[in-house]
């Protein structure tokens, strides 16, 4: 039972990451999931059930995030030999939450039933903590196993952390169908519900309102010589003919996105630059990724760059990379093992929106579209969100797309469009249900160009995450007293 139940883990934990981009294997993932609960439900004490846990954990994000290693590999004979620790600390560290999960399901649950629904509930609030605790990292969240169906609409009344929490219950209930026959009915129920409530979300078209068409450049420059002195200036060739292009389309645009950093000059340098582009849109609106220096600080910057070349709008990025953007705590020997030789960048002074010919914009810089609470920390409800990134770090097989996948998430969570541009990786927008209406691929440069439509507010723009908490505090409390009280009435039997 004990070698069965650890390999159910470890095999449960590989079948579930296949959920997620690029292989979108959710009906494998579905019994994964099952799996790794089965076994955590059944071990004999806390110890065991942390450890199965733990195991799962691990091999579930080695498979989901083994795309850390290509940073690495950028420069692979300075930072090469990093990669196989960094991917061992990432998935073993992460699967601590995992792990924690499992021991207070043994702590909370007592038979094997409540102990897989004990599970399943603080395994959701793991996903929570692990989104937020140190910054956070939310990659990976179960609920993106659903990114091609209609449940993933679901996450308009409850996020993704609510999402993550229903598909574990539902499976927790799957799994104890060996020793309680209502189990899988009542799981099969959860999940036709889930169906249900997305598909119902994803024929609720009405009330949109038409912001404007934007065009999106894709240059599709390699990391490995996006900094290259010498190509510097054939990158930025290739930006002005692409938006050259947008303004001899057909129907006209009324806004251009150049994804994250797409200037490599600093912004007091770029003045040339950035006046070339709003020529070459024929006086529509830039919006462009730079980094500007501020008093000794650099910053990674969105911009706004209006007729003239005259910068008319600046978002600093608030949430950075740990290591790759700024150094914790600024120790000299964590600088050793970052993407960066410096102290990094200064977060910005907070989130807001800016006025952009398609209406308020929430913007959005690579790292910030994984959260989901992100979009709250505005002052108002944006029109629409704008993403730039830079997906070459992440290789052409898994990062770019689970990258894409979470910020279809982000779009469906608010009921927002989102317009996303990559240097290279995908570049989308994104209608507000989650849909890709238009594109540009791995390895394709070019412009695209598409129709932008925002509607009202969803049910999770309005309420949050505070359901989600109140109903996983509720659920706890029943657990430990129904615990507590069995204890009781064994002892004093």
């Amino acid at each position: 039972m004990g070698r069965a139940a650890v390999l159910a883990a470890t095999a449960g934990g590989i079948a579930a990451a296949l959920g997620h981009a690029p292989f979108h294997l959710w009906w494998l993932a579905i019994p994964g999931f099952v799996a790794v609960i089965w076994s955590v439900s059944r071990a004999r004490t806390r110890k065991a059930s942390l450890f199965r846990a733990w195991l799962a954990g691990a091999a579930y994000f080695a498979v989901a995030l083994h795309w850390i290693v290509e940073p690495f590999l950028v420069d692979a004979a300075t930072h090469g030999w990093m990669a196989p620790g960094a991917l061992i600390l990432l998935a073993g560290g992460l699967a601590l939450f995992w792990g924690l999960a499992g021991w207070l399901a043994a702590l909370l649950g007592g038979n094997p039933v409540p102990r897989a629904l004990a599970f399943a509930l603080a395994l959701s609030a793991a996903e929570v903590l692990r989104g937020h605790i140190f910054t956070g990292f939310p990659w990976a969240m179960p609920a993106y196993i659903w990114a091609d169906t209609p449940v993933r609409a679901a996450a308009a009344y409850v996020g993704a952390y609510g999402l993550t929490c229903a598909t574990l219950l539902a499976t927790a209930l799957l799994a104890s169908g060996s020793v309680w026959r209502p189990g899988p009915v009542l799981s099969v129920f959860a999940f036709a519900a889930l169906f249900a409530a997305g598909q119902a979300r994803l024929g609720s078209a009405a009330d949109e309102t038409r912001l404007g068409r934007v065009g999106i450049v894709h240059p599709n420059v390699p990391q490995t010589e996006k900094w290259v002195r010498d190509k510097v200036p054939g990158h930025i060739d290739r930006l002005l003919e692409l938006t050259r292009e947008s303004a001899a389309l057909p129907e006209p645009v009324d806004l251009v996105v150049w994804p994250e950093v797409a200037v490599v000059y600093p912004l007091d340098a770029a003045g040339g630059v950035l006046k070339a582009a709003s020529d070459a849109a024929n006086g529509v609106s830039v919006m462009t990724g730079i980094n500007r220096r501020e008093d000794g600080a650099w910053f990674n910057a969105l911009v706004q760059v209006d007729s003239g070349g005259t910068v008319s709008s600046v978002y600093d990025k608030v949430h950075l990379v740990p290591f790759g953007e700024y150094i914790p705590f600024r120790l000299g020997i964590l600088r050793a093992m970052a993407a960066t030789t410096s102290n990094g960048f200064t977060a910005g002074d907070g989130v807001r929106l800016l006025d952009t010919p398609l209406g308020k914009a929430l913007p959005l810089i690579c790292y910030e579209g994984i959260f989901p609470g992100h979009a709250f920390k505005a002052d108002a409800r944006a029109d629409y969100i704008l993403l730039v990134t830079n997906d070459a770090w992440f290789g052409t097989f898994a990062g770019p797309f689970q990258h894409l996948d979470q910020a279809r998430f982000r779009a469906i969570e608010h009921g927002l469009p989102v317009v996303r541009v990559a240097n290279a990786g995908v570049s989308a927008v994104i209608d507000r249900f989650g849909n890709v209406t238009a594109s540009l691929g791995l390895g394709e440069a070019g412009l695209g160009a598409g129709e932008v439509r925002t509607g009202p507010p969803t049910v999770y723009a309005q309420m949050g995450d505070a359901p989600l908490m109140a109903f996983l505090l509720v659920c706890g409390t029943v657990l430990w007293m129904t615990r507590r009280r069995n204890g009781v009435a064994l002892t004093r039997a």
